[in-house]
């Protein structure tokens, strides 16, 4: 099974009740044969813009382990779940943990520092 990053948009009414929001979309995940790992919520939010009429949703973030069949699923009923109004679900960028953050200042001086280098040789 793979790792995923599910966030999801739920409705803003459901904020002092979500449990049975929470409840529907983790019988989702496992009946399509997925666990959840870990779960955050990271409260009620402004939106950029109105999704569905509404200017503000509740953000939880999951981590969940999919068989390979399961994100089709899951994109088939969390459409149409009426507590959700968006979700995003793409699998867990693994390189991005084990690397850590990149400091881009270095890596274009050594770009460039290359390119002058090829540059040089190329005139001789």
């Amino acid at each position: 099974m793979k790792e995923y990053e599910l966030s999801v948009l739920y409705h803003p009414d459901l904020e002092m009740n979500i449990d049975p929001a929470l409840d529907k979309v983790k019988k989702i995940i496992e009946s399509a044969g997925g666990t959840i790992e870990s779960a955050e919520n990271d409260g009620k939010k402004r939106l950029a813009y109105p999704i569905k009429g509404q200017t503000f949703a509740v953000y939880y973030y999951y981590i969940v382990s999919l068989p390979s069949q399961a994100p089709a699923k899951i994109s088939t009923v969390m459409n149409i779940t009426d507590e959700v109004l968006r979700y995003l679900l793409v699998h867990k960028d693994e390189r991005r943990e084990t690397e850590g953050p990149r400091d881009i200042e270095a890596d274009e001086q050594q770009k460039n520092a290359d390119e002058q280098k090829e540059n040089d040789e190329s005139k001789e």
